[in-house]
């Protein structure tokens, strides 16, 4: 059994991103009308989304398949170190010397 804040047999859902024009669906979708033979920008715009998206999707399909094509986190990999003063590190020369 699967124990969240709440309780038992309840489970945590990702939710799309509200301006999300495709859905895992929509996706394979897509990917499957280019591979039919469909010229990508055509593909796109039947889909609503932009030529530079639907690249982007068909290429994440070919490299890593149908788990491309699901939703990712845009939650930074890292996060700047803090210094010995408790700050993170200055990001610019100017911001150095202020």
């Amino acid at each position: 059994m699967w124990w969240s804040c709440l309780g038992p047999h309840h489970t945590e859902v990702f939710v799309s991103h509200r301006s999300t024009r495709l859905t895992v669906h929509g996706r394979r979708i897509l990917v499957e009308r280019v591979l039919a033979g469909r010229p990508v920008a055509h593909a796109a715009a039947e889909m609503g989304i932009s030529r530079p998206t639907a690249h982007k999707w068909v290429r994440r399909w070919r490299a890593e398949g149908e788990a491309g094509l699901h939703d990712r986190s845009s939650r930074p990999l890292a996060a700047r170190q803090a210094t010995a003063t408790g700050r993170p590190p200055p990001t610019s020369a100017r911001a150095a010397n202020q």
